[in-house]
């Protein structure tokens, strides 16, 4: 039984069950050496000799055990006994029979006897104990363990690990950091655990932990499925979900369960691996399934029954029992239950919750309950009940209370002296009850509880705790729980000021306590307003201090002792909600950078001060005024909640910077320089405002290099006339002078709302950092260039390609005006200026720094410069000549030189002191250095048109007024500058322009080198004028492909040819496929190799052609993008006959630019691209094509030199089959289609492959794949398209193994058969790789006998073969019933048993290999069924039907005969008599002088036995034989004349077996059989070998084996031998013969075997190279596992399945799944166990093959190898996912047919339900012929009826049943069913269809009346229907 624990009588431990500490230590045990107490000792243990089921009755402890146990509760609960000892009945407490105290710390069971105890069993820290079975309720599920609320109100942690068993490792491994615990458990639900292990704290018993485990294979470690009954409550996983249910796991793998969905009623979703309950409805004890049903109501409801014999193991936590009264005890009530057991329930696990002091008077004894199973200790086999109704409606209580909650108006409902209060507190919608332990009443100790309190009155109550399983709360009443500001956790808020104590002090901070208990952490840097170096001195352990709470996170809280923030009176900042503009608030500095601070608020909330607010000067370091972790008093200027984004001041008060409404960011100003830095410059703003601003280097300009000139030389009092305001920081004004933020201020966005994606903006950079560019606009707008959006090299370094201050410009990629995101791009492509803004304030600012110097050197002016106009002529003289040109002097000008490069001096030599006159190109006004040229264009230009200064300044307006803005040029390099280019003009008098190298966006890249002399392509951007520096300014090509351009159609005539000119053009370069040439002036352009010839016929078009040849050719294109071709407008030209007649005049005679081709069209081209598989051609110059290598030829040694035969430039010719308009492409065939299918492109490819492939067609094929077995080989006949070659189409000849002279990737020629197109539209095309496909046929090795040489014509209709004709065919398929041989590609032939050879056949699996080449003769035809019959049988063959050779006419009554058992029957033996045809029957009562109980133990198959003859019926051609032993009493045995030796036996299988031989003509007497070596040089005795072996055919010579020992073993074997025939002697010379040949054979085979080590891999090595070579091929891979397990290393077999599945391709589907049949196969053999071995491999497979063919695959595994019930249950499996498929019912169909089971129509019936409509036909057809064939015909019959019922016009379905019957050969039948057929009323076409169909059976009966009886019928049936 379960008995109670003892605990005190007067004050059970209430306060140690709500884990409070005691303030005293415990008194240690007097039997322990260090006084504490173990927790091995608190269980009493049970002795061995206690019964199982005890009734009760005295104890079976000894008087010291028991003292012992006392011991211990005297130290357990020394805490009550100090209450106790202090009133006035302690002596009288202290001197009470020690016998009457019962351990309450103890747990009993029902090991205990005699008297009952006083207290009921309680679950405490103290007395838990690894192995208890415990029921609790989850609290908190997180995401590395589970918190339980266990009994008692103790908590016990679950591991991840610990929580569901390993069966769902491999699933949910990776779900554990999705929040997997969350979606199995869930708060609030009730589980069983049992205890793993218990922390051991021997300090603080308080602190130790508990920790559990859910898993269900430790709760039901003693659960097996006999004990399982109907009504159980069981627990379980769900293990998977499938269609009508899920599949549950128990933990254990002995059996599984099963919960339909019709019964799952809880709304919630169920997940794989759930955890639930169920009810069990039925056990299938048979199949191990549980079936459950989680109702809950009725999960519930249900009662444990009494079942005999049930131990404590199968006890489980949660089980609901009936339950009897047995006692009341002190704190609790005993129950009996389960017959067997005793359970006690304490006080606050009765039914009642709140239950008065009279509570013992509801349970009298013998009262029945439903109590639930509360816990379990197995070593004390105690166990507790609860009767909570909450609980035993299995729901845990609601928890309506939290910690910390007052309630005012708690009612006392019982007072339990010396232990505490039960209160009823007013809850909703129902109270709860909640337990004051006697030290939590009142602050000072209460002298009587029962005086100070009583039942029903309202006392003033906190929360302090929660029991959540039993639904009780714990309470205190003291006065100091209600003061103070923090209880718990919840009341702790951020900014809080808060007294705590100091308790621990480490270097990381101190931890300090509230004086509720709650504690919290002060981090080391907020210790103090400084940086200490020694926590620990001015924290000390015990000191009480105040602190400000900075923070609350999942109960950590973080309090700071700064005493600025805990002094603070300012308004705290505790959320980005509460950061509203202008708030100002204490924080810390975080973090400290460059350009600000960051710092820290309330509550983790972090803002931002730039350094304009943090109130330091220009030139001050932040370092300096400020350090991290500081106390900052600080204003918020704006914040963005969303984004988390405040930005700070650190000036309290806001200080306008600007008191003019004029100076706001965005805005124009002058201003005056105050003074200058190296890095800045002061001004002062309009002058008179008294506002300051600041211009940083950065800012000065956008050329970096004159930004840095230009400070050194601005003075204070430099006036600069516009000025941008970039923003304002506080007082400090920011301004920029870059003239593209100056000119673009109305285009400036100052919002982001100003901003529009796709437009381009100027900006600037103001940081960069690896990832990207920061840009910014006005104000703070900023934008952000990710690196591959700035840059288009992303290998480049940001910081090489940008600096920080240059001016961009950026193209808005998108915005997001939500968080104020802008996302930019500074791609040059994307923002090439449009302008020559860069390069004229590049002058600009040169002539502003030349000013400047010029007022630097006193005074001196820039009125040198007039002197220097461009294009003016000036005297000089040569001052110096030096390697790059020569420098010229001025007389007037001492300070200004001239300079000519080499380029510029026209040829011209100089002299030093030579006076010269030059031209002025361009002029550097900084480096006072004139650019001079002496060419003649410049100098003559100037002398002719410039006799007066005024006479220059006309002809420059005439100038001007011919060139206009945006106009396209031609300009030729005179001089490359470094940041710009000096260009000329030609077309314009050669007037000198200026065109910039670099852009905003690449200032910092190298630009494109030029040369002097180079052409370029240049747009006018800006006419000379006063703001350009009288200068003209061009924009190259390169840097604005973004121009909108526009030219005159005077320039556009100038700069081009229009197309259809005809020109003189000159060759500068042969290449194979154009010629490079020029004409004009620069023009370049092409001639390609289709536009020299009209039919491109030439081999070699340009061979007559070099380089300087001028041509007459035709421009017929202009711009050609695909190339590039140098200069100018790149153009092709064509030099076509047809083109080049007629006038020169534009658009004249070009073709049209139609693209119009169809198919079959002929079209020429030339190769200009080959590779392994394709050439590429040319056709014209838009239109391409492709020619795949196999329609390149169908011999297989040019597709072998593909790519040697196609070189480049080969002129080619081919017939188009697709056609692609949109890429101008052409598929090319070399061969002519068959016929023309009209226009085609590629979506009609199917279409396409037809007309060019048709029957009778030879074509260029590959091997793909060489298929195993007798699958032939799978050849590629297209780029997508494959065809078959079947078996029988392989060689001309007939030979043993015809795959051995084929490997893939050789090419073959090919021949199309036969071209079918599937039900999806797939195409399937039939090959032949022979020569004269509808030619005879060698018989090869196998030749007939008769001496001469026979050959067998191939046979491709069943109409072709006859009766008695010989055939050849290789062996398809064996059985136990006899083999299939295939004799053409459609043609199979079937050989029974009996007539694969004259003897027998002990394995026919051995001796006729799949593959094996056989000769024999057709038995029968059946046209009709398409049904052959062959037979291999030499006896047969030579059987004559009127011969009067019967094998009975020599056998008399009284021969003594051997032979082999042929067939064993329940009545007797069927013998086979040697060397005979004969069959003779031994009856069962002529076996034995004694009786024979089972014949199939006495007698096998095969077996060898000599009988005697009794009776010959020659009329009937029966014999009787006997086998008893009294036959041969009286004689002596001796072998009959028939008989002969078994080595003749031998040879004769040697020779006949597999190779049978058949003659047309026949000698009565014998048959000849010859040796003559066939043309390969083999004896037929080898055919046997060579078949078996698959290898080459043997080399071994056979010339001592003579003719004439053939035809004498031949003679005999045939022709039945009498008495008088033989003689010692004749028996002598077989013996002789016999032993020959057995050597011979064995030679034979020592041949075989050699033969077999060569091409065989005989060690691993051989098979590594082997798979290497074919990795994708599955058949070597499962060679190597064969190999591996014939030398019984079965792990190395697995390895080599893993790795060949990690190896094969994954494209190569069908080869992976060969793997895993071979796996399944492989563990079904070797597994342990191989069912669960299987499973494994199975649902592995799943996760990577086609679900359908891996689940049909192991249904095939288990059939073949009779594992019936595993393939029933598959099937279950099968059909619930793959329900529609028709191939899975079938199946299911053949399995039962062939095992003759009777469940067939079932199984129809759900098929039927569960099939698509569509389908229900080809299943019923397919059904029934499975029936007739199989099964029984007469079901068959229904289900043909069935369907011709609803579908009677269906001849299709009338032609498959009729055939059905001609096989089964029932006459009356199948002519009834024809008569019926025929009366049908169809359409003429299907009636002609029925009528011939019953006039050819008619014909194979041969009865002449039916025949014209049909006739008759048919015709009547005609002139009815025409009538």
């Amino acid at each position: 039984m379960a008995p109670p624990s003892n605990k005190s009588k007067s004050k059970p431990n209430l306060k140690k069950d709500f884990q409070m500490t005691s303030k005293k230590p415990f008194k240690s045990a007097k039997n322990h050496p260090n006084g504490a107490v173990s927790s091995q000792q608190l269980p009493l243990q049970v002795e061995d000799d206690v019964p199982d089921f005890p009734r009760g009755g005295g104890s079976s402890l000894s008087r010291e055990e028991i003292n012992e146990a006392r011991a211990v509760a005297d130290n357990d609960f020394e805490a009550d006994h100090r209450v106790l000892k202090k009133r006035h009945k302690e002596k009288r407490v202290q001197n009470r029979d020690q016998s009457t105290e019962d351990d309450l710390g103890s747990l009993f069971g029902d090991g205990i006897k005699g008297k009952l105890p006083r207290f009921a069993n309680k679950i405490t820290l103290k007395n838990v104990s690894p192995g208890m079975k415990l029921w609790g309720v989850i609290a908190e599920v997180n995401e590395k363990d589970i918190v339980v609320s266990l009994p008692g109100g103790l908590r016990g942690l679950v591991r991840a690990c610990d929580a569901f068993d390993p069966v769902f490792g491999d699933e949910v491994k990776g779900d554990l950091e999705n929040s997997f615990l969350s979606r199995i458990y869930h708060e609030g639900q009730l589980v069983s655990c049992i205890v793993l292990q218990v922390d051991d704290d021997r300090k603080e018993i308080t602190k130790r932990k508990i920790w559990l485990s859910l898993r269900l294979s430790s709760l039901h470690r003693s659960l097996t499925l006999d004990a399982i009954q109907e009504g159980m409550v069981l627990s379980a996983y769900v293990k998977s979900i499938e269609d009508h249910g899920f599949i549950l796991h128990f933990g254990l793998s002995a059996f599984e369960g099963f919960m339909p969905k019709h019964n799952q009623s809880e709304m919630r979703k169920i997940e794989v691996g759930q955890f639930l309950q169920g009810t069990v409805k039925s056990v299938e004890r048979a199949r191990k399934v549980v079936h459950l049903s989680s109702d809950p109501d009725m999960v519930s409801r249900s009662v444990t029954k009494e079942v005999k014999g049930i131990s404590i193991d199968l006890l489980v936590p949660g089980m609901m029992v009936n339950a009897r009264v047995q006692s009341t005890l002190e704190n609790g009530v005993m129950f009996s239950f389960l017959t067997y057991f005793t359970g006690t329930v304490d006080l606050f696990n009765l039914d009642k919750m709140f239950s008065s002091s009279t509570w013992k008077n509801d349970y009298s004894k013998n009262m029945k309950f439903n109590a639930r199973i509360l816990f379990i200790d197995p070593s004390s086999r105690a166990v507790g009940l609860t009767l909570n109704p909450h609980l035993v409606n299995n729901k845990a209580p609601p928890s309506l209370v939290k910690v910390g909650d007052i309630f005012d108006q708690s009612k006392v409902v019982r007072v339990d002296k010396g232990s505490g209060l039960l209160l009823q507190i007013p809850t909703l919608p129902v109270p709860t009850p909640a337990y004051v332990n006697v030290s939590d009443i009142a602050d000072k100790e209460v002298g009587k509880l029962d005086k100070s309190f009583k039942e029903g009155s309202l006392v003033r109550a906190r929360v302090l705790g929660y029991r959540h399983l039993e639904g009780l709360a714990t309470g205190i009443l003291k006065t100091s729980a209600f003061e103070g500001l923090v209880f718990t956790h919840s009341d702790v808020k951020p900014g809080m000021v808060v007294k705590a104590k100091v308790i621990a002090v480490d270097s990381f901070g101190s931890i300090v306590q509230f004086a509720s208990g709650v504690k919290a952490l002060c981090p080391l840097r907020h210790m103090s307003e400084f940086e200490i170096a020694k926590p620990r001195k001015k924290f000390k352990a015990g000191v009480e201090l105040v602190f400000r709470v900075l923070g609350c996170k999942s109960k950590r809280i973080t309090v700071t002792h700064k005493k600025t923030l805990v002094k603070s009176k300012l308004e705290i900042l505790s959320s980005f909600a509460d950061a509203t503009d202008g708030l100002v608030t204490h924080g810390w500095i975080t973090k400290i950078e460059k350009h600000g601070c960051f710092v820290r608020f309330y509550n983790g909330v972090q803002g931002f001060a730039p350094r304009s607010e943090l109130g330091l000067g220009q030139a001050s370091d932040i370092h300096s005024m400020y350090h991290v972790e500081q106390v900052v008093k600080c204003r918020v200027v704006k914040c963005i909640p969303s984004s988390h984004r405040i930005s700070l001041s650190f000036n309290i008060t806001p200080t306008r910077a600007s008191e003019d409404e004029n100076v706001k960011p965005g805005s124009l100003v002058s201003g005056l320089v105050v003074r200058t830095t190296p890095e800045t410059v002061i001004v002062d703003i309009n002058a008179s405002s008294g506002m300051k601003g600041t211009i940083s280097l950065e800012h000065l300009a956008d050329n970096q290099g004159l930004a840095a000139s230009l400070i050194s030389l601005i003075k204070p009092g430099h006036h600069f006339d516009e000025l941008l305001v970039l923003d304002i920081e506080g007082n400090n004004i920011v301004l920029t002078a870059k003239y593209s933020l100056v000119n673009s201020t109305q285009q400036l966005p100052i919002d982001v709302s100003q901003l529009s994606c796709h437009s381009v903006v100027h900006g600037y950079i103001c940081n960069i950092i690896e990832t990207g560019c920061f840009v910014r606009f006005i104000g703070r707008l900023t934008g952000f260039a990710p690196k591959s959006k700035a840059i288009d090299d992303r290998r480049s370094d940001l910081s090489e390609v940008f600096y920080v201050g240059q001016s961009v410009r950026s193209n808005i990629v998108d915005v997001s005006s939500d968080v104020g995101r802008i996302t930019l791009s500074l791609k040059q492509s994307l923002c090439c200026s449009t302008d020559a803004a860069f390069i004229q304030e590049y002058f600009l600012l040169e002539e502003k720094i030349a000013k400047l110097q010029g007022l630097d050197r006193e005074g001196s002016e820039l009125r040198w410069v007039d002197a220097f106009s461009i294009c003016n002529i000036i005297e000089g003289k040569v001052h110096e000549i030096k390697d790059h040109g020569v420098v010229i002097s001025f007389e007037e000008y001492n300070d200004v030189f001239g300079f000519i490069s080499h380029h510029q001096l026209a040829g011209t030599s100089m002299k030093k002191n030579s006076a010269i006159q030059a031209a002025v190109l361009d002029v550097s006004k900084i480096d006072r250095v004139v650019d001079l040229s002496l060419k003649p264009e410049f100098i003559n230009r100037s002398k002719k048109e410039s006799s007066t200064i005024k006479a220059l300044k006309k002809k420059r307006k005439r100038e001007q007024k011919d060139l206009e803005v945006n106009q396209i040029v031609n300009a030729i390099v005179e001089i490359v500058k470094e940041n710009y280019l000096v260009l000329s003009v030609p077309d314009y008098n050669f007037t000198i322009g200026y065109a910039s190298l670099t852009d905003y966006n690449t200032q910092k890249l190298p630009h494109k080198q030029f040369t002097h002399g180079q052409s370029v392509s240049a747009t006018v951007m800006a006419l000379p004028a006063p703001a350009t520096c009288g200068k003209l300014l061009l924009l190259l090509k390169h840097l604005g492909d973004g121009v909108d351009t526009s030219s005159s159609k005077r320039a556009r005539k100038k700069s081009s040819y229009d197309v259809g000119s005809l020109i003189q053009a000159e060759i500068t370069e042969i290449k194979p496929l154009e010629l490079k040439v020029k004409f004009g002036s620069g023009f370049y352009g092409r001639i390609h190799i289709t536009e020299v010839t009209d039919d491109n016929s030439a081999e070699s078009p340009f061979s007559d052609y070099r380089i300087g040849q001028t041509l007459a050719s035709r421009i017929v294109s202009k711009g050609s993008k695909t190339k590039n071709i140098k200069g100018g407008h790149g153009c092709e030209l064509s030099i076509k006959p047809s083109l080049l007649k007629g006038s020169g005049e534009p658009d004249e005679g070009l073709p049209s630019e139609e693209f119009n081709y169809t198919y079959g069209q002929r079209v020429s081209g030339y190769v200009y691209k080959v590779d392994s598989d394709w050439a590429w051609l040319t056709i014209s110059r838009d239109v391409n094509a492709q020619l795949y290598i196999l329609d390149s030829s169908c011999e297989p040694c040019e597709l072998a030199e593909f790519q040697n035969r196609l070189r480049v430039g080969k002129a080619l010719s081919g017939h188009i089959i697709t056609v692609n308009k949109e890429k101008k492409l052409l598929r090319l065939v070399m061969q002519a289609p068959a016929d023309a299918c009209g226009e085609l492109d590629e979506k009609n490819y199917d279409r396409r492959l037809t007309c060019h492939l048709v029957e009778g067609s030879t074509v260029g094929g590959r091997i793909s794949k060489i298929l195993p077995g007798i699958g032939g080989l799978l050849v590629q006949i297209d780029q997508h398209q494959y065809g078959k070659v079947h078996f029988t189409e392989l060689t001309d000849s007939w030979v043993s193994n015809p795959l051995s002279c084929y490997q893939e990737g050789q090419f073959v020629k090919c021949k199309v058969l036969e071209i079918t197109r599937g039900v999806m539209g797939v195409v399937h095309v039939d090959l032949s790789l022979r020569s004269a496909p509808d030619a005879s046929r060698d018989l090869g090795s196998s030749e007939l006998n008769g001496g001469m040489h026979t050959s067998i014509q191939h046979v491709d209709k069943i109409t072709d073969l006859h009766p008695d004709m010989v055939v050849q065919g290789y062996v398809k398929n064996v059985s136990s019933k006899g083999c299939f041989i295939m004799l053409s590609r459609k043609i199979d032939a079937r050989i029974l048993i009996s007539k694969l050879s004259d003897n027998f056949v002990e394995n026919p699996e051995n001796e006729f290999p799949i593959g094996k080449l056989v000769v024999g003769k057709v038995l029968s035809v059946e046209p009709l069924s398409k049904r052959v019959e062959v037979t291999l049988r030499t006896s047969s063959a030579l059987k004559e039907p009127k011969s009067g050779n019967n094998p009975v006419d020599h056998i008399s009554v009284g021969d003594i005969i051997s032979g082999r058992i042929k067939r064993i029957q329940p009545y007797g033996l069927f013998i086979s008599i040697d060397h005979t045809n004969a069959v003779g029957l031994c009856h069962v009562s002529e076996l034995s002088d004694d009786h024979i109980e089972d014949l199939e133990t006495q007698f096998k198959a095969g077996e060898k036995v000599t009988a005697k003859v009794l009776t010959v019926d020659k009329e009937r051609n029966r014999i009787s034989l006997g086998l008893k032993k009294s036959y041969f009493k009286d004689e002596e045995v001796q072998a009959s004349p028939g008989q002969s030796h078994d080595s003749a036996i031998g040879i004769n299988d040697t020779i006949m077996l597999d190779e049978p031989t058949v003659t047309s003509q026949r000698n009565s007497a014998s048959m000849e059989i010859t040796n003559n070596e066939s043309d390969n040089g083999h004896q037929p005795i080898l055919a046997d070998a060579e078949s078996r072996a698959l290898v080459p055919p043997l080399e071994v010579p056979l010339d001592d084996m003579e003719t004439s020992d053939i035809e004498g073993d031949v003679g005999q074997t045939l022709v039945p031998v009498t008495n008088a025939d033989t003689t010692a002697g004749e028996k002598k010379k077989r013996g002789a013969k016999r032993k020959a040949r057995e050597e011979r054979e064995q030679e034979i085979r020592a041949a075989e075997e050699r033969q077999l080590e060569k091409d065989v891999p005989r060690n691993t090595d051989e098979f590594e190279k082997l798979i290497k070579s074919s990795p994708n091929n599955s058949y070597p891979w499962i060679k190597y596992m064969a190999f591996m397990l014939s030398l019984a290393d079965i792990e190395k077999a697995r390895s080599i399945a893993e790795l060949a599945l990690k190896r094969i391709s994954s494209q190569e589907e069908s080869e992976k799944l060969n793997i895993w049949v071979a796996y399944l196969n492989l563990e079904n053999e070797y597994g342990n166990p191989p069912e669960e071995a299987v499973k494994k491999i199975f649902v592995r497979a799943l996760q990577h093959c086609d679900s359908k063919k891996v689940h049909l695959a192991l249904l095939e595994m288990y059939e073949r190898t009779e594992q019936h019930k595993l393939a029933d249950e598959l099937f279950g499996t099968t059909v619930r996912k793959h329900c529609n498929s028709c191939k899975v019912w079938l199946r299911r169909i053949q399995s039962l047919v062939d095992r003759k089971s009777d469940g067939v129509q079932p199984v129809v019936n759900d098929a039927l339900k569960r099939l698509p409509q569509h389908k229900h036909i080809k299943f019923l057809s397919k059904t029934a012929i499975l029936e007739f064939k199989c099964g029984v015909p007469d079901r068959g019959r229904t289900l043909f009826e069935s369907i011709l019922r609803q579908h009677p016009k269906r001849t299709d379905l009338w032609s498959i049943y009729l055939d059905q019957e001609i096989k089964l050969g029932e006459a009356d039948m199948i002519r009834a069913l024809f008569e019926r057929a025929i009366s049908l009323s169809l359409p003429l076409k299907k009636m002609k269809f029925l009528f011939n169909k019953y006039l050819a059976y008619e014909k194979s009966t041969g009865d002449e009346k039916r025949i014209e009886s049909v006739k008759a019928k048919a015709i009547e049936y005609a002139e009815n229907n025409l009538a």
